[in-house]
C-alpha cells in the first residue's frame, strides 16, 4: 500500500491497530466477567447478542483483518529495527537502554498468538460450527483443563506485560508530546496491562476450582 510506504506511517497504523485491539481485549474482558456475575443467564444473554447483532458480526471480520496487520507489522517493523542496529544494546546495557517489555514485545506477542490459535479452536471454531446453546457450559468446561487454564493464565500475562508497553508506545507513534503526557500514558497503560492480566487470569483460575 501506497500510504505505507514512510516508517512514520507503519508505526501510525500499527499504533492505531493496536488502540483498537486494546479496546476489544476491554470490551471482551468485561462481557467475560459476567461469567462470575451476574453469571450464567447474562454471559449466555452477551453471547447471543454478539452473535446475532448485525454491527458485530460485520466488526468481526474487520477485526480479524486488523490483528492480522497488526502481527504481521509487529514482525516486520522488529525484522526492519534489529536489520538496522549496527551495535544491539542488548549485548551492552539493555536495562538503560529501554525496559525489559519494550526489548521482548515480539515474544510476548508471539506467545498471546500462539494461544489465540488454541484458543479459536477450542472455542470460536465449535461456536461456529456445532449447535452450541450453552456457551456458559462450554467456557467453564476448557477451565476444568488444567493445561488449557496454564497457558490462558500464562497467556493473558504475557498479553499485559505487551500492553504495559504497547499501550504508551502505540500514543508516542501518533505524535503525543513526550514530556506532557508520558508520565500519565505509563501509569494508564500500566493499569490497562494489570486489569487484563489479572481479570482474565482471576476468571480462569476461580473457575477452575471451584
Amino acid at each position: 500500500m501506497t500510504i505505507l510506504k514512510t516508517s512514520v506511517a507503519k508505526k501510525v497504523a500499527m499504533a492505531l491497530s493496536a488502540l483498537f485491539l486494546v479496546l476489544f481485549i476491554l470490551v471482551h474482558l468485561a462481557i467475560n466477567l459476567t461469567l462470575i456475575y451476574p453469571g450464567k443467564e447474562a454471559f449466555d444473554a452477551a453471547v447471543e447478542f454478539m452473535a446475532t447483532n448485525p454491527f458485530i458480526q460485520i466488526m468481526q471480520p474487520i477485526l480479524f483483518l486488523v490483528f492480522i496487520f497488526h502481527i504481521t507489522m509487529g514482525i516486520y517493523l522488529e525484522w526492519t529495527n534489529q536489520s538496522k542496529r549496527s551495535v544491539k544494546y542488548v549485548k551492552s546495557n539493555p536495562g538503560a537502554a529501554s525496559s525489559w517489555a519494550s526489548r521482548n514485545m515480539i515474544w510476548t506477542g508471539l506467545f498471546v498468538l500462539l494461544f489465540l490459535i488454541i484458543h479459536l479452536l477450542n472455542y470460536f471454531v465449535p461456536f461456529k460450527t456445532q449447535d452450541i446453546t450453552d456457551h456458559y457450559a462450554l467456557v467453564i468446561g476448557l477451565f476444568k483443563n488444567p493445561v488449557y487454564t496454564l497457558l490462558y493464565v500464562l497467556a493473558f500475562v504475557a498479553l499485559g506485560i505487551h500492553l504495559s508497553h504497547g499501550f504508551q508506545s502505540a500514543f508516542q507513534s501518533l505524535g503525543t508530546p513526550r514530556e506532557k503526557c508520558n508520565k500519565a500514558l505509563v501509569v494508564t497503560g500500566n493499569i490497562i496491562a494489570l486489569l487484563v492480566a489479572f481479570g482474565f487470569s482471576a476468571i480462569a483460575i476461580y473457575f477452575y476450582f471451584i
